[in-house]
């Protein structure tokens, strides 16, 4: 509830009810995966880390928290706790509001799984840069270019 106080600048609060919710999907999710955390939640790390995407609105914002808190807990898993919380979160972060758009199923089975693939592989490159531009390196999907759009279009007006 604390973290409202922040939220807020951004149109975005949980009620009592929604943190109630959160809480018992933390303990369910901790189960299924089979974690122990000490200390405080993972939670408040998400919230603000994801509190400013263009991505995440109050209609959507409990059930964004609970999909990324879920992915989180899961791929902490899936990249044998090599990875930092800030590390995961930052990453997850960058993806989620670009590659991914907003889209937590490409989130987890593509960038996600692209980058613990790497990171069970021995991959450690992700330490030197917090977890920021790591995707790139990883990505099997060849993306839009702007200035190849650019130049392709301006090569059909001369035609």
């Amino acid at each position: 509830m604390e973290t409202n106080r922040y939220t807020e600048a951004y149109g975005l609060v949980l009620s009592r009810e929604d943190a109630q919710v959160l809480a018992q999907e933390r303990a369910d999710a901790l189960k299924r995966e089979r974690r122990v955390e000490f200390g405080q939640s993972i939670l408040p790390a998400v919230i603000y880390a994801f509190c400013d995407s263009p991505y995440i609105m109050q209609e959507n914002y409990r059930d964004a928290l609970i999909r990324l808190q879920n992915i989180f807990y899961l791929y902490k898993n899936e990249m044998l706790d090599e990875i930092t919380d800030d590390e995961l979160l930052e990453y997850m972060r960058e993806q989620f509001d670009g590659a991914c758009c907003g889209d937590f199923d490409y989130l987890e089975g593509t960038c996600l799984d692209l980058f613990a693939q790497a990171i069970r592989a021995g991959y450690s490159g992700y330490t030197g840069t917090g977890g920021r531009g790591e995707f790139e390196k990883f990505d099997i999907v060849t993306r839009w270019d702007r200035e190849l759009y650019l130049e392709v279009l301006r090569e059909l007006a001369w035609r």
